[in-house]
């Protein structure tokens, strides 16, 4: 199978449903509610076939920060559990049109898994173009899963601190421009030094779809990242992939999620030398969100 990367249409889904060695998997997650409201939204109507990844749950659970990546075994033994193995190509999507699928997607590319694409205007799309979708329970057979996790796709605070590489935030300009309280308790308003704000909601067409090329690449100006490559962030690593999933879309790979986020950088407690923090940061927004 020819899997086109990093975005499949619904037609392209269609036409492959049930091919052997496809697994579709549905990702959502709500920033009111998680995963938990992600699952019973997936109860209600999926994919034929389509299993079920908590973000919330297949994550680090030693550290108090929201899904962070988990270790190689422990992604291993969930992703082994829903049936997916080293062989498959991977269709995620989310009901939602394209929000947390894109986490998933890096998820598993940040695991060694490359055969992996995001269903473009997710399960909305799939049902504007004649998609069937069902309440029926997925029949799983374990599989075994290998996971070769790539630092390369990974960012981390320190990364932040070093410079020398442009940082860009997707969360909402009133959150970036620190105009808005933040939806998670404990955490101040603003933004970090130096980056730059694309929402990644301005990506994102009214049907749920990725913008085009051209549109893309007016919003992101990737020539900007090729001297020290992009991180990636917004406020707990979900929709910063959106950024990343655009960047892919136009060829360019040399960027790093930065898993921590907003809700690591962002804690009211933190040592502010170590973790600086500006609001008012309209100067800093793209040309394009400013138009």
């Amino acid at each position: 199978m020819n899997l086109p990367t990093p975005l499949v249409s619904a037609d392209w889904l269609r036409a492959n449903l049930g091919a052997d060695g496809l697994s579709i998997i549905d990702g959502t997650w709500f920033l009111d509610g998680g995963a938990a409201r992600g699952r019973a939204a997936y109860n209600d109507a999926h994919i034929p076939g389509a299993v079920f990844f908590d973000i919330d749950a297949i994550a680090d659970r030693e550290t108090d920060l929201p899904h962070m990546l988990p270790d190689e075994a422990t992604f291993a033994e969930a992703v082994g559990a829903l049936g997916i193995s080293n062989q498959d190509n991977i269709i995620v999507y989310d009901q939602q049109g394209l929000f947390s699928a894109p986490r998933v997607w890096w998820t598993f590319c940040a695991m060694g898994h490359e055969a992996v694409a995001v269903l473009n205007g997710g399960l909305p799309g799939w049902r504007t173009a004649g998609g069937l979708v069902t309440d029926a329970p997925t029949d799983v057979t374990e599989a075994t899963f290998m996971a070769t996790r790539k630092d390369a796709l990974i960012a981390a605070a320190d990364d932040i601190r070093k410079g020398g590489v442009r940082i860009m935030d997707a969360r909402p300009s009133n959150r970036f421009c620190g105009e808005a309280t933040e939806p998670r308790p404990g955490l101040i308003a603003g933004a970090m030094p130096g980056a730059q704000n694309t929402p990644a909601a301005s990506l994102i067409t009214g049907d749920g779809m990725l913008e085009g090329d051209e549109f893309l690449t007016r919003m992101l100006n990737p020539a900007e990242t090729n001297d020290g490559g992009a991180i990636v962030t917004c406020g707990s690593g979900v929709t910063a992939a959106i950024l990343g999933l655009a960047l892919t879309k136009l060829g360019h790979r040399d960027w790093r999620l930065y898993d921590g986020s907003w809700a690591e950088w962002g804690r009211a407690e933190n040592d502010r030398a170590l973790f600086p923090v500006i609001a008012n940061t309209e100067s800093d927004r793209t040309d394009a969100e400013k138009n």
